[in-house]
């Protein structure tokens, strides 16, 4: 919800910046003229039906400009996203990319599978990890998955320390083969 709000206001942000630019590039160029100009800028000044919409508008404005403010600085200062374990000697930082990587290592070793994808969540039981696969269909697909999950479980609280809390397994499809033709000879 926050993101299509921050859209939304990313939009409202550029057609107000947009008008202001051409008003400004007109302003600059004399394609409006002074005395209208000077006529517009006197209403702000004498004029509330034009000073308080103004004063609306530029506050708003503000408001969106510190919210893409705040929101540049926070995303500047976060890396990529992690899983943070504190040791005795200090902290450590795996990144959810590396824990994906080791999951298609481990999901690898399982013959039968191919084209695999990973995706890893993090809650609060542990890790969750979803394998996607096509197999090959000649082997026992719930024989094939749960070797898979075991194996992926196993190897990623091996190599991290961290508990996976499930491992789940997708499988897409199946490796279509090619058909076999016997030439025939005359």
């Amino acid at each position: 919800m926050g993101k299509i709000v921050d859209r939304l206001l990313l939009l409202l942000y550029s057609l107000i910046i947009l008008i202001a630019s051409i008003v400004v590039l007109f302003t600059a160029s004399s394609w409006i003229p002074l005395e209208q100009a000077g006529q517009v800028l006197s209403n702000f000044y004498f004029e509330k039906s034009f000073a308080y919409p103004a004063i609306i508008i530029s506050l708003i404005m503000l408001l969106i400009s510190v919210r893409f403010l705040i929101l540049t600085l926070r995303r500047g200062r976060s890396q990529a996203p992690s899983i943070d374990q504190r040791t005795d000697f200090g902290d450590i930082r795996i990144s959810i990319e590396t824990v994906e990587n080791l999951s298609l290592k481990a999901a690898g070793r399982t013959k039968g599978a191919k084209d695999l994808r990973a995706r890893v969540r993090v809650n609060q039981s542990g890790l969750e990890i979803t394998i996607r696969t096509i197999v090959d269909g000649e082997s026992s697909i719930p024989e094939l998955t749960e070797e898979m999950q075991s194996t992926v479980k196993s190897y990623i609280e091996d190599i991290t320390g961290i508990p996976v809390a499930s491992v789940t397994v997708f499988v897409a499809n199946i490796v279509q083969s090619a058909p076999t033709f016997k030439s025939r000879v005359e």
